[in-house]
């Protein structure tokens, strides 16, 4: 059964099987990496857009969020509430990881006496009005340095401005 031609078949067909592999790694790593070794140029650039910014350029116009806030949608800022609920209700005295929302626009930033505020919120602003609401919504940490609030923020202004506008019909 294991003769000198089927020792030597098997041989071969190892060869072969190797040879091919090799031959693919290189066809790949040509296309891949190209010919150039790194020294040829690159096919396109990606532009980044406030890279001019950066260097001294052009700053972009700040609009004022009471017009963003004007055109918001309370219907949009309710299918934002997903990413709120999970840790917070809209029920008065409800509370979860974080306090109740209920009637969060323009009350007192530490309102409920029941719950653990971290005591950050209280040292950068006295009242949730629009414009603290959409300062700690964009970026909570950066906000509220010490806040233990662990969402990470809601980059879209636009975003922001409807999630408003939804709290604002949550409430008296």
């Amino acid at each position: 059964m294991f003769d000198t031609m089927t020792v030597t078949k098997a041989v071969g067909a190892l060869c072969a099987t190797l040879l091919v592999y090799l031959l693919g790694a290189w066809l790949a790593s040509s296309i891949y990496f190209g010919t150039g070794h790194g020294h040829s140029e690159q096919a396109y650039a990606i532009e980044v857009q406030g890279a001019d910014d950066a260097e001294g350029g052009e700053e972009a116009e700040a609009v004022d969020f009471a017009e963003i806030m004007a055109s918001a949608s309370a219907a949009d800022g309710e299918t934002l509430w997903r990413n709120c609920r999970a840790c917070h209700a809209l029920e008065s005295g409800a509370h979860g990881t974080g306090p109740a929302l209920y009637d969060v626009v323009g009350r007192p930033v530490e309102f409920y006496d029941d719950f653990n505020y971290s005591g950050a919120l209280s040292a950068v602003v006295d009242v949730w009005d629009h414009d603290s609401l959409n300062g700690f919504l964009e970026n909570p940490r950066g906000y509220a340095p010490g806040t233990s609030m662990g969402y990470n923020g809601m980059r879209s202004v636009q975003d922001r401005a409807n999630l408003i506008a939804y709290l604002e019909t949550i409430g008296g």
